[in-house]
């Protein structure tokens, strides 16, 4: 299966300041603003936002 530009690896940084990042995939043509996420901070040991980085 070929890799294309439409879906490609962004970075999600915590909004906690921990520096904790998740790495996952994205739809560029249905979500052309950048990617937030609530997911879990192990340094924070609770869900905060994790935003898209570029």
């Amino acid at each position: 299966m070929a890799r294309t530009s439409a879906r490609p690896v962004v970075r999600l940084k915590s909004t906690a300041g921990t520096g904790v990042t998740y790495v996952t995939r994205k739809n560029r043509l249905n979500d052309p603003d950048r990617l937030v996420l609530r997911k879990y901070d192990p340094v924070a040991g609770r869900h905060v936002e994790f935003r898209e980085e570029r």
